[in-house]
């Protein structure tokens, strides 16, 4: 999957950014399965990487639209194995400010206030990528930041800008 060399030089930061991050996740719309999926559809880029005052990661999203329906059916089969409600009441699960089931999805689409969450339902759809997308832009900064904090950013851009 690496045809990024600097990518395989911040293994260990990315793992260590992803224990930090968990907080981030568990606060979100997504389970941790559904994040795992977002991140595997994520590339991770250095814009500017020639230019040490201006280089910035970011995170590539452009195959996540693809998955976005995937993210339904990891949010199904947790509702069926977390009973009615769905996803458990455990602190692994979906955030509950917005994926709070069927019931409160099925009152927003009865009342026009959310367009409901089945598979053809192009606003949520929508509103899911565009969260994912911050997501994973602010999984980018704190890496970015971290990579500085440890004074290894410099030499990961270099590489970056090298490989170009």
């Amino acid at each position: 999957m690496s045809d990024k060399p600097w990518t395989d030089r911040i293994v260990g930061e990315r793992m260590t950014v992803d224990q930090e991050f968990s907080s981030r996740i568990r606060d979100s719309r997504f389970s941790n399965q559904q994040w795992s999926l977002i991140m595997t559809a994520t590339e991770f880029e250095i814009e500017r990487a020639d230019d040490p005052e201006n280089a910035r990661l970011v995170a590539d999203t452009e195959q996540v639209e693809q998955i976005i329906p995937e993210l339904e059916n990891v949010q199904s089969g947790m509702g069926a194995m977390g009973g009615p409600g769905g996803g458990g009441g455990g602190g692994a699960g979906p955030g509950s400010r917005d994926s709070s089931g069927g019931l409160v999805d099925s009152i927003k689409g009865a009342l026009g206030l959310g367009g409901g969450s089945g598979p053809g339902s192009g606003g949520d759809h929508d509103e899911k990528l565009a969260a994912a997308e911050r997501l994973t832009q602010e999984y980018a900064d704190e890496l970015q930041s971290h990579l500085e904090d440890n004074g290894r950013w410099d030499s990961v851009r270099e590489a970056a800008a090298e490989s170009e």
